[in-house]
């Protein structure tokens, strides 16, 4: 089939068209949800700042157990025992809270007998025992979080806890959304008996805000070159980072988005891949603005926005994992034919059990047009270019799509 590049070259030109990551700005931490971060993270202060208990107990000399114990204090979380620690002597102590001075070993409520100002115990006890010292954590000046990294929960409580308020992240990249075709109304319209609901925008809209982006919508274009034409320079002129578009990419007489974007000067990076579903996806340039153009079929247009258009987003954030393989290992559940020279990407269900791979259940009807059976599937089942007939049971790989499409 001439005139076809595989995927990962697709993907490889795709993302060296990328000129850099977009420029930084500065947020609250508490509004660092999802934003990747523009600058490598060092800590700000030591954690813990201070020798802490692990435990609820007595803080102690081990050296002076067994034996009876005098109580000098209390140490609690915020409010710290302030003295130091004597021979023969303990302080009560609660979890969190900073060690006193001279002790050297936790010995914990359950293995000691209180009585009226002493505390006991018949057991020996190491040093170091139910301790946290400080720095255990990290210590001041120590990195804690790359550049390109996500800001998940984990990662934002551990900013904060490393005494950053605000952060270097990379603006959110702009993604204009443009649906293509006559064919098309807005979801809660009524189609005429020649017409479908636009579904697509809602789609792209969604993995591109997952991915990082600020979808802007640019709605319904009808299948004219000067509307078209217009549309795209608005899109370009407006600082738009990716222009996705939707349909009309084909060789139709009435797919005329890459006629349109050549009156706009498109530079033509390819167009067409040996991909299935998905073949007639188009690439190029609009000035400074990275262009996809995706197929109008539903189910294309979705997997091609998670093959191309959700790693373009991350390659503009700085990620250095944009382009990485997030395909996973599993198992056939069903014989398969023999592969032609496009690389399939089937739906599929899964059967799951903690202790074998996934089994990937191939749906019996795969044409591009159908959302329902995208809609029950659980993965993408990724299937090289020639390869030959399988049998169930087979080795396979997929993409988990409650972890892609979001």
């Amino acid at each position: 089939m001439s005139g076809l590049i595989p995927v990962a070259e697709a993907l490889a030109r795709i993302l060296a068209s990328v000129a850099g990551p977009v420029e930084a700005e500065t947020v609250p931490v508490a509004e660092g949800a999802g934003r990747v971060l523009a600058a490598d993270l060092a800590a700000r202060r030591t954690q813990p700042p201070f020798p802490a208990s692990a435990m609820d107990g007595y803080a102690v000399r081990a050296a002076d157990l067994p034996g009876r114990l005098r109580l000098t204090g209390v140490s609690a979380a915020g409010h710290g025992f302030a003295g130091p620690l004597g021979a023969g002597e303990a302080v009560r102590i609660f979890t969190g809270a900073p060690v006193p001075s001279g002790a050297d070993a936790i010995l914990i409520q359950e293995n000691a007998t209180a009585g009226d100002g002493f505390v006991e115990s018949a057991e020996p006890l190491e040093t170091g025992r139910f301790l946290r010292r400080a720095g255990l954590d990290f210590s001041e000046g120590e990195p804690l979080i790359a550049a390109g990294e996500t800001l998940d929960a984990r990662r934002l409580a551990l900013a904060a806890a490393g005494g950053h308020g605000s952060l270097s992240v990379r603006r959110r990249v702009r993604v204009a959304i443009v649906a293509t075709g006559d064919e098309l109304v807005a979801p809660g319209e009524t189609p005429e008996w020649d017409q479908i609901v636009a579904s697509n925008s809602l789609a792209l809209s969604a993995l591109a805000r997952a991915a990082g982006g600020e979808p802007v919508d640019f709605g319904i274009v009808r299948d004219d070159r000067a509307a078209l034409s217009g549309a795209f320079r608005r899109a370009r002129d407006t600082g738009t980072d990716i222009l996705v578009t939707l349909g009309g990419a084909s060789v139709g007489d009435h797919d005329l988005v890459q006629a349109a974007l050549g009156d706009e000067g498109l530079e033509l990076g390819f167009w067409r891949v040996a991909l299935r579903p998905g073949k007639p996806l188009m690439h190029g340039r609009l000035g400074s603005t990275l262009v996809i153009g995706l197929p109008g079929n539903p189910v294309s247009s979705i997997v091609c926005g998670l093959l191309f258009v959700v790693p373009a987003i991350r390659a503009l954030l700085g990620d250095p994992a944009a382009g990485a393989d997030r395909s996973e290992p599993a198992t056939l559940g069903r014989d398969l034919p023999e592969n032609d020279e496009r690389a399939d990407y089937l739906r599929a269900s899964l059967d799951t059990a903690p202790d074998r791979l996934p089994v990937a259940h191939p749906e019996s009807r795969q044409d591009s047009s159908m959302l329902a059976v995208l809609g029950r599937s659980e993965a993408l089942l990724v299937r090289p270019p020639h390869e030959p007939a399988r049998k169930a049971g087979a080795p396979c790989r997929i993409i988990r799509l409650d972890r892609a499409l979001v």
